[in-house]
């Protein structure tokens, strides 16, 4: 691949054709989204628990959170110096629909939403320019989304992310599944949706890019998945071992000293088999309940006092720095880091004219 082509989504230019993955809880806010902003790429904020650091937090973590969703898009704009911010909002947020118009309002370009589908995005986003795109990980998955929303609102995805077998943090299947990735054969899956958004947009004579994301790492991965017809690819775990990420530097020495035995599929206690580095937590929460006291109404599928442990505790320990309580998020590839970079550098690598 000699040439990179710039990923257009609607009226939005990146001039890289990399979104930064949304990692949340505080792992990429406006530093990071920024930073990659800044370098022709689109950076996202996450909206999970973003709010953490706020006085008010523990009594009011849905208003901390909206309010947090405001400052940390204005942060991000100083730093990306024009460049293209979006956020990931997960559809099994509670109070989904406050956050999506608390983004809308701060004036984000676009917004990205997985864990679930997205079927009333249209309707929260209405006539504004913020621009959709669903996460989805199944053809099924996305002809349903598509279908319903033009049906429902004459509208269709801006673009469209597959969030494929090897990401981080929650994931679109089932725990069999992740036990046999090479059985999925994932890639037929991925061809599949990319014809099948292709073939919806050409009906209505529309351009909807699709972004792949899950297991891209380098460059090299990259054009393997351009070569079967995306237009840009998503990455969170690379850009989780720069300077500008917003998480603790013990959070990235994690990364960086993990091996690939490390990295397990683990049950999160919102009901969503996950990835993570196996820690001192992660062996502590497979023995029995962790105890946990006031609930941070993070996920709906979360359970309250029957969960094992809280995800939001054990989520803000990780982004503190507090790493053996807690649950290290990570995609397949974090063993490949083995050095720090700067966001610049991943950039440059992922723009080279070769």
């Amino acid at each position: 691949m000699s040439n990179v082509e710039p990923l257009k989504i609607g009226d939005l230019v990146a001039r890289v054709p990399v979104i930064q993955g949304g990692m949340g809880v505080g792992v990429s806010l406006s530093s990071l989204a920024g930073a990659v902003a800044a370098e022709g790429g689109i950076g996202v904020i996450s909206t999970a628990q973003i709010g953490y650091r706020e006085s008010d937090f523990d009594i009011d973590p849905i208003g901390a959170n909206l309010r947090a969703i405001k400052t940390e898009i204005e942060k991000a704009r100083q730093i990306a110096k024009g460049g293209i911010l979006g956020v990931n909002i997960m559809v099994a947020t509670r109070k989904y629909e406050e956050y999506v118009k608390a983004a809308v309002a701060a004036g984000i370009d676009l917004i990205i939403s997985g864990a679930g589908l997205p079927m009333e995005l249209p309707k929260l986003v209405g006539k504004t320019k913020t621009k959709m795109v669903p996460i989805v990980s199944s053809v099924k998955s996305a002809q349903v989304i598509m279908r319903y929303w033009w049906k429902k609102y004459n509208r269709l995805p801006d673009a469209v992310v597959i969030e494929g077998p090897l990401a981080g943090g929650h994931l679109g299947f089932h725990k069999e599944q992740l036990e046999d990735i090479e059985g999925l054969h994932y890639d037929q899956e991925v061809r599949a949706i990319i014809e099948k958004v292709n073939e919806t947009a050409a009906e209505h004579d529309m351009r909807i890019p699709v972004v792949m994301a899950g297991g891209v790492y380098t460059r090299e991965d990259m054009e393997q998945y351009v070569k079967m017809g995306v237009s840009g690819v998503q990455m969170a775990t690379r850009f989780v071992t720069t300077y500008e990420c917003d998480a603790d530097e013990a959070y990235k020495q994690c990364y960086i000293d993990a091996k690939k035995e490390d990295i397990v599929i683990v049950q999160s206690p919102v009901g969503m088999p996950g990835r993570a580095i196996l820690n001192p937590f992660m062996k502590r929460a497979k023995e029995g309940q962790i105890p946990h006291e006031k609930c941070h109404l993070c996920i709906s599928t979360c359970k309250g006092n029957d969960t094992p442990y809280c995800i939001t505790d054990a989520l803000i320990n990780a982004v503190k720095g507090k790493v053996n309580d807690a649950l290290l998020f990570c995609g397949a590839n974090a063993y490949r880091a083995t050095h720090l970079e700067h966001v610049r550098d991943i950039m440059e690598e992922f723009s080279r004219q070769q």
